[in-house]
């Protein structure tokens, strides 16, 4: 079985580190990036089967993560999860309406994270 790979995108190194050992510890493979271009520019150079972002960053926020996914020429269907401080119903509505798949608030609890991105990547029937 092939782990699943996720990119990981927020400003804080914490965070960035909780995230991956979170997630590799659960078997999938993670890569991290700094800020919202980091992170599109990553993601355009590699496949990956799920993506998660911060909505507050410097250079580009998470709402602009969302658009150049879902208006880019590759993987433009993949699951985007918001992991954030943010929680306002305003903030979630734009996410939604740019694509994002889901919405985890932080501190996110280590169990809800691993299995929203088993549900959204399939991770369960591999």
């Amino acid at each position: 079985m092939t782990s699943k790979t996720v990119l990981a995108i927020d400003d804080s190194r914490t965070i960035r580190s909780l995230v991956s050992q979170t997630l590799v510890d659960a078997g999938f493979d993670v890569t991290t990036a700094v800020d919202g271009e980091d992170g599109v520019s990553t993601f355009q150079g590699t496949r990956f089967d799920a993506v998660i972002t911060d909505i507050n960053m410097p250079k580009l926020d998470g709402f602009g993560v969302i658009a150049a996914i879902r208006g880019g020429a590759a993987n433009r269907k993949v699951p985007i999860l918001v992991l954030t401080t943010e929680n306002s119903p305003e903030f979630k509505d734009k996410a939604r309406d740019l694509g994002a798949t889901g919405w985890i608030v932080k501190p996110f609890e280590d169990r809800q994270l691993v299995d929203i991105l088993k549900l959204v990547t399939g991770a369960d029937n591999a």
